[in-house]
């Protein structure tokens, strides 16, 4: 049985909604992070990341421009502030024993070595993880979709809606050892 739940499908199609849904329902029982577009004239500018702590920074932008920041398309990926401020993050949820919640395993996060790792950890120790991770091949990426203690679905148009309460009946069941009424396990 999976004890770590990763959701995939394209961009804009409701996975962060879905993440967030499931962090304010877990209330304390959850530490880690979101990600959101920053908007501004011209349309998307960047990505930043905000904890389930209160606190934020910007991991990528369209003026992070010095060599020292990768690129993914016109962005520059501040490895630094994700390390300083999201991997701390999943560090602190996992000391305390909450539920990981990261959002977006994807191109810009895994520039980080730090992430990967406490990813990594996170999925293969006595923790549980739900995250989002990107739809398209990635060579790290990948390596977290194929491990056996995690479970890989698919967010699209049609259940989309009503999955942040289907999460919160799988984490009763697979993380809190709650029986759902009517007995067997809840599906996704």
């Amino acid at each position: 049985m999976a004890k770590s739940l990763l959701l995939t499908g394209y961009p804009g199609i409701g996975k962060t909604t879905i993440i967030k849904q499931v962090a304010t329902a877990l209330g304390d029982r959850a530490g880690g992070f979101y990600t959101e577009e920053i908007l501004g004239p011209g349309g998307r500018q960047g990505f930043m990341l905000f904890t389930l702590r209160g606190k934020q920074a910007i991991v990528a932008h369209k003026d992070l421009r010095d060599a020292q920041f990768p690129r993914v398309g016109r962005y520059g990926v501040d490895v630094g502030s994700l390390d300083r401020v999201g991997v701390r993050a999943l560090r602190r949820a996992m000391g305390e024993h909450q539920i990981v919640v990261v959002d977006e395993i994807g191109t810009l996060t895994l520039y980080s070595r730090a992430f990967q790792d406490t990813l990594m950890e996170a999925l293969m120790g006595r923790y549980h993880v739900i995250g989002t991770i990107a739809a398209g091949p990635h060579p790290e990426g990948d390596a977290f979709r194929v491990l056996a203690q995690v479970e890989v679905r698919e967010v699209d148009r049609r259940n989309r809606d009503g999955m942040a309460e289907r999460i919160a009946k799988w984490v009763a069941a697979n993380v809190t050892g709650e029986r759902p009424k009517g007995g067997g396990t809840p599906g996704i």
